[in-house]
């Protein structure tokens, strides 16, 4: 049993936070799940994509801390799109259904280059305030996949699972990273066969990011340095596309550092949005924003020091 799964935080998370479901296209059958916390006075919240293997819950780290600062958040579950034309329709019609004009998005992988491909396929009436790129990719053809991505809504749903586990670290791992693993193939397991070959469609389909279209959106690029599913060239691509971009390096986390190391994450969100406060962009309520503020000073410092230490010690 996954530690995560019966965690206290994990079990407030669910009897707290409603999941909602609403349907945008004329096809009743695409269903976007979404968890929404925080004030509603917020026009412009931030709203987490999840990676493949995801579903909306697993940002529950990332919603409890940042409402509890005062933030309003959204995480997101896609429903069965087939290529990335139909998701940014789709998504635009979330939006509007949602009455957010604007708004700043966290993609986790493929939730990333969605995220991502939204922010070009907006450019001309813009809907993206910010991006929080996290483990991302800029072009799909580094999966070496662009062939098979038309075939995956022939497959089961157990050769679909096994294409994603074999995409998830393995040998060993210090328990948090283990718990999170555990936590996305369950998960994983939660997803119906059309829900998890339309994203590997999505993930696969050949497609790459036009920068020219979102040059003046302010990025954060989120990555970890020990092993995950992304390549060296593919995080090289990534800096190179956005030079001006915010450089956010974790030292561990895997795949899936928003659950295994959500302390660090949550830290680096908040000095992201740091930007917006006082803006009619920003995703904070205002009368929060200096008990935020003290917070983030506090969690710096307590960082530093920590590094410190660890220099003094080597």
């Amino acid at each position: 049993m996954g530690e995560i799964k019966v965690s206290p935080d994990y079990n407030w998370f669910r009897s707290t936070v409603p999941l909602k479901k609403i349907i945008v296209d004329d096809d009743d059958s695409k269903v976007w799940s979404l968890y929404d916390a925080g004030p509603r006075s917020i026009r412009c919240p931030l709203i987490f994509l999840p990676p493949v293997s995801g579903t909306a819950d697993v940002f529950f780290q990332q919603i409890l801390a940042l409402t509890g600062w005062g933030y309003r958040v959204i995480a997101l579950q896609y429903p069965v799109y087939w290529d990335h034309l139909e998701f940014c329709d789709g998504f635009r019609k979330l939006l509007d259904h949602l009455q957010l004009d604007k708004v700043h998005l966290f993609g986790a992988s493929l939730g990333g280059f969605l995220a991502q491909k939204f922010a070009e396929y907006t450019h001309k009436s813009p809907r993206v305030q910010s991006l929080i790129l996290c483990n991302s990719f800029s072009d799909t053809s580094i999966f070496n996949q662009t062939w098979t991505a038309n075939s995956f809504w022939l497959m089961p749903a157990f050769m679909l699972k096994k294409i994603v586990l074999g995409n998830f670290a393995s040998g060993p791992l210090d328990p948090e990273m283990a718990d999170g693993i555990d936590f996305m193939v369950d998960r994983l397991e939660s997803l119906g066969q059309s829900e998890l070959a339309s994203r590997l469609t999505l993930n696969c389909q050949n497609s790459y990011v036009e920068p020219h279209k979102i040059r003046d959106i302010p990025v954060t690029i989120m990555d970890v340095f020990d092993q995950s599913a992304l390549s060296t060239e593919a995080k090289e691509e990534m800096y190179k596309l956005y030079p001006n971009a915010r450089r956010a390096h974790l030292k561990t986390g895997g795949n899936f550092p928003y659950l295994c190391r959500s302390a660090e994450v949550n830290l680096y969100i908040q000095i992201h949005l740091l930007q917006f406060h006082g803006t009619r962009y920003a995703a904070i309520d205002p009368s929060m924003v200096s008990a935020e503020e003290l917070e983030v000073q506090k969690i710096r410092l307590h960082t530093s020091n920590e590094q410190e230490e660890q220099i003094n010690s080597q």
